[in-house]
C-alpha cells in the first residue's frame, strides 16, 4: 500500500478523534505539536466548555491566519455507515470519516500547506492559526472569544481563510467572500383556552396572529444585490393546543428566522416585524436573536491571491459567493479583516459516509500554499 501523504496522515489523524462540539478531543494537542516544530508561539485559550488554539508565528504585519474548527457533528446511525465514522477509511479513492470534508481535511491541508511554505521560505509578515472546537454548537465559547482577546491586546488579523467546504462539484469552483446574516425570533401570542364549541367565550391566539404571519411571509424585506440574494424570512416551528381537537389553544409560539443581506440592518428588520405585529391588535412577546451580521469582502488582496491560486492549480475560475449558513467568519469579519472561505466539497458534510477526494486534499494543501506565496513573499 501506497504510504500517506502528509496531508492524508494528518487528516486521518483528526479524524480518529471522536471530537463532537464542545470536545476537541486531543486534536488541538497535535495541532499545536506540528506548530511548536515550525516556531509557532501556541496559546491554549479555554472558556467554559470549549478548547480554542491561538498560534502565532512572527510579529510584524501583515497577519494572514487560518481559521477552522476541530468539533464535528454527531455521525448519526453508525449502523448505516460504509465504515466506522471515527476509524479513517480509504476507498474509491476518497477519506471516509466524520470531518473528512467539515473540516479535519481542511486543517490538515492548512498545516502541511504552511509546513512546505516555511521551508523555502521567510514570510514577510505573520502566520496564524485559530481553531476551535465551538463552531457546530452555539458558537459562544469559541472564536468570537479568541476574537475578543486578540482585540483587547490590538493585535489584528489582515487577511483571513477560513476551511469551510466551499465547493459544489469541483475544487475550486466556488470561494465564499461573505455570508448573510442571521436573525431569528420568538413569537408568543397569547389568548385565551376554552371548550371549541363556545368560541365566544374563548381567544383563539391562532386566528388572531394568522393575517400578520401571512404578511410577514409576503413581505419584500430588500432585493439584495450584486453579492447577496434578498433577504429571507422562514418560519421554522410553529406550535399551539393541547393536541385535542375540542380544545382551543391559549398560546401560539411561532420560531422564524431572517438570513439577510447587506441591504438592511437588524434593527430595521426588527422594526419592521414589530410594526407589522402592532397593526394586528393582538397581545404577544417577542425574544430576538442575532446570530451573525452580514459580512463581505467584495474585493481585495486575499480574494484575488485566492482566485489566482485556485487557477493556478485546478485551471478553473472560482464564482465568488453568499449563499449558505453561518460560518465563524462572522466574528473575524468585524475586526476590519479580509475573509474569504475555500475548501473541499460539501456534497457530504453532515451526511453519512462523508467524505473528501484524496487528491482533492493534495489540490487544496497546494492552493493553500500558493496563497501564503502570493501574500507573503510576493511570489506569482
Amino acid at each position: 500500500m501506497t504510504t500517506p501523504s502528509p496531508t492524508l496522515e494528518l487528516a486521518m489523524e483528526l479524524i480518529r478523534r471522536r471530537s463532537i462540539t464542545p470536545e476537541d478531543a486531543g486534536c488541538q494537542n497535535l495541532l499545536a505539536e506540528r506548530l511548536e516544530r515550525l516556531g509557532f508561539r501556541v496559546e491554549r485559550l479555554r472558556f467554559g466548555e470549549v478548547d480554542n488554539l491561538w498560534a502565532r508565528l512572527g510579529d510584524d504585519a501583515p497577519l494572514f491566519a487560518f481559521a477552522g474548527h476541530t468539533d464535528v457533528v454527531p455521525p448519526g446511525p453508525v449502523e448505516r455507515w460504509q465504515s466506522p465514522p471515527f476509524e479513517p477509511t480509504l476507498r474509491d479513492g476518497c477519506l471516509y470519516g466524520r470531518g473528512a470534508a467539515d473540516m479535519k481535511g481542511s486543517i490538515a491541508a492548512m498545516v502541511t500547506a504552511c509546513e512546505r511554505f516555511l521551508a523555502t521560505s521567510r514570510p514577510a509578515g505573520s502566520i496564524a492559526f485559530l481553531i476551535t472546537s465551538d463552531e457546530e454548537g452555539p458558537a459562544v465559547d469559541g472564536t468570537v472569544k479568541v476574537i475578543e482577546q486578540l482585540e483587547k491586546r490590538d493585535e489584528k488579523i489582515d487577511w483571513c481563510l477560513v476551511g469551510e467546504p466551499t465547493c459544489a462539484e469541483r475544487l475550486g469552483d466556488t470561494l465564499k467572500n461573505g455570508r448573510r446574516g442571521s436573525l431569528g425570533g420568538r413569537l408568543r401570542v397569547f389568548g385565551k383556552q376554552g371548550h371549541i364549541a363556545y368560541p365566544h367565550l374563548a381567544q383563539n391566539p391562532v386566528h388572531a396572529a394568522l393575517p400578520a404571519l401571512a404578511e410577514l411571509c409576503a413581505a419584500e424585506w430588500d432585493r439584495g444585490n450584486a453579492f447577496f440574494p434578498p433577504t429571507s424570512f422562514q418560519i421554522s416551528n410553529i406550535h399551539a393546543g393541547t393536541g385535542a381537537t375540542n380544545v382551543i389553544p391559549g398560546e401560539l409560539e411561532v420560531l422564524f428566522n431572517f438570513r439577510f443581506s447587506t441591504e438592511v440592518t437588524d434593527a430595521e428588520l426588527r422594526q419592521r416585524v414589530e410594526s407589522i405585529l402592532e397593526a394586528g391588535g393582538f397581545d404577544y412577546a417577542l425574544e430576538w436573536t442575532l446570530s451573525g451580521q452580514p459580512f463581505l469582502t467584495p474585493t481585495g488582496r486575499l480574494v484575488d491571491a485566492a482566485r489566482a491560486a485556485v487557477g493556478e492549480v485546478t485551471g478553473l475560475e472560482p464564482q465568488l459567493s453568499t449563499s449558505g449558513g453561518t460560518s465563524d467568519g462572522r466574528f473575524i469579519a468585524p475586526t476590519g479583516a479580509e475573509v474569504v472561505e475555500l475548501g473541499p466539497l460539501n456534497a457530504t458534510i453532515h451526511q453519512i459516509d462523508e467524505r473528501v477526494g484524496v487528491q482533492e486534499l493534495e489540490q487544496l494543501s497546494t492552493i493553500y500554499q500558493r496563497i501564503l506565496d502570493r501574500l507573503l513573499t510576493g511570489s506569482g
